[in-house]
């Protein structure tokens, strides 16, 4: 037996915490630069074991949530973060350094899709509403800390700021090994054949692949928009870094509404309102001749977006209820490849046509989306009509 509130509340702290944990990262970055006397080529490569760590937590949580179950995992999961905010706090050389990224990036993605999993499992209807819910707390994190960090920054150092978030999540950890968690789906050996065996279920490649596109649609939007509105409009740095913020806000506020007023509307519904407010976010932002226009613009899109993962992966959970576990990390696993490639393609396009050429590549992922829910709604159909008339 276990409380499903007190479960749900454990499972949106640690959501927080990969939230804050990947913002604050990201935001001493020019302080381990500056430590290690980094330049610009060695600090990319640094920063590129986070994704490849975040790849392998992905990847590896599933199957053990299905066989050891949940608790096991996200106290793991958690020690390994902490261990890592302490280490890359006061790593004395570049490859302990390295491993400590490591070591994050491993911990948070497993926590990542550890708690989504989960709330998927506990979540006996709305599913998807639930899901949102979750996220809401990491647009908390992610749009709180920059603001906390701005506070204390100037009083203490990166260190010490590294330190107290480790303290914080080790606290989880404690935290989650002394309450009740579902229990595990397999009591013996892990769910290799069955792993093997979701690569041809063609409903879940194409919510794979659906999900590829929106993290990379994602991705686009945090990694490449500050560049671009910095130079299509000559403003500042900070300017362009507000704008961006209200693509954050945007999204959390959709995804507050998904999960409270908009609760039983159907997903799919959801979904084709979102694909038509990024559709005008991304018309305003091309269009603008000044940066205003574009704010809406930020703000549209993001609420667009919100709906994506939570839809999908609610999905995922209600046809996978004896390995979601092994199933999300499947589809999870490929939206990460999808970061990772779509960031990188723009990169491409960025340095051989220019910067005002990603939002035509977000128009080309925002097509590719649009025709995978089609898809995906007319399979879902097909399916529920035939277990009909096999009743």
């Amino acid at each position: 037996m276990f409380n499903k509130k007190l479960v749900f509340g454990a499972a949106c702290a640690g959501m927080l915490l990969f939230g804050v944990g990947l913002i604050t990262l990201g935001s001493v970055s020019a302080d381990l630069k500056q430590k290690f006397g980094l330049d610009g080529v060695t600090a990319g490569t640094l920063f590129s074991i986070l994704p490849l760590g975040i790849l392998t937590g992905s990847l590896l949580f599933g199957p053990v949530c299905d066989r050891y179950g949940y608790r096991r995992l996200l106290a793991a999961s958690g020690l390994i973060m902490s261990v890592g905010f302490g280490g890359i706090a006061f790593a004395g050389d570049l490859e302990l350094l390295k491993t400590c990224i490591f070591f994050f990036g491993a911990g948070s993605g497993a926590i990542n899709g550890a708690t989504n999993a989960l709330v998927a499992d506990i979540s006996s209807t709305g599913k998807g509403a639930n899901l949102s819910i979750l996220g809401v707390f990491f647009g908390i994190g992610a749009l709180g800390m920059p603001v906390v960090l701005g506070l204390l920054k100037g009083r203490f150092s990166f260190e010490t700021v590294l330190t107290l978030i480790a303290v914080l999540t080790l606290a989880l950890s404690l935290f989650i090994l002394f309450i009740p968690f579902p229990a595990p789906k397999r009591q013996q050996g892990f769910p290799l054949k069955q792993s093997f065996s979701l690569a041809r279920d063609g409903l879940l490649v194409m919510v794979a692949f659906f999900l590829f596109l929106q993290s990379g649609f994602e991705a686009l939007v945090n990694n490449w928009t500050t560049l671009l509105l910095v130079e299509k409009f000559s403003v500042a740095e900070t300017q362009a870094l507000y704008a961006l913020s209200l693509y954050v806000a945007g999204m959390a506020g959709m995804r507050l509404l998904t999960g409270s007023l908009f609760r039983n509307i159907d997903g799919f519904r959801i979904l084709l309102v979102s694909f038509g407010l990024i559709g005008v976010g991304l018309l305003l932002t091309r269009t603008a001749s000044t940066l205003a226009p574009t704010i809406p613009g930020l703000i549209l899109t993001g609420a667009g977006l919100a709906g994506g993962f939570p839809i999908m992966l609610g999905i995922v959970g209600h046809r996978y209820t004896r390995l979601s576990g092994t199933a999300f990390s499947f589809v999870l696993v490929i939206a990460l490849l999808g970061n990772m490639l779509i960031n990188y393609l723009a990169g491409l396009i960025t340095q051989h046509y220019g910067i005002r050429q990603v939002v035509n590549l977000e128009m080309a992922e925002l097509a590719g989306m649009i025709i995978l829910c089609l898809f995906i709604k007319r399979s879902l159909t097909h399916t529920k009509h035939l277990n009909q008339e096999l009743c």
